[in-house]
């Protein structure tokens, strides 16, 4: 991806149960310095997602990195950044706190 243009990824989940499950991603952006760059434009996580027994599905992140990431010095030797979602079962009136804050 170059910087400031916008790309479509898309990540692959599967319900290997024989149960519906209802489930919500969060991501993580590596190295954690880079995360600052990166920009979601569309997301499928933070949202409650249904997934079907045995289903698979592919959901979508529309995204772009910032072009300021080009002229940070501290970035200048980074030259892989790392999208990756972690899919877990929502329960029922449980809150996810927000990350940096107690």
């Amino acid at each position: 991806v170059v910087p400031g243009e916008t790309a479509l990824a898309f990540y692959k989940a599967k319900n290997p149960t024989d149960r519906p499950i209802i489930g919500i991603s969060t991501y993580n952006v590596i190295p954690f310095e880079a995360g600052q760059y990166f920009n979601k434009i569309q997301c499928f996580c933070f949202e409650e997602q249904r997934l079907n027994p045995q289903e698979e599905v592919d959901m979508p992140v529309f995204f772009y990195i910032d072009p300021e990431f080009a002229e940070d010095p501290k970035m200048a030797k980074v030259n892989l950044i790392t999208l990756s979602y972690t899919f877990f079962e929502a329960k029922e009136g449980q809150k996810l706190p927000l990350p940096g804050y107690q």
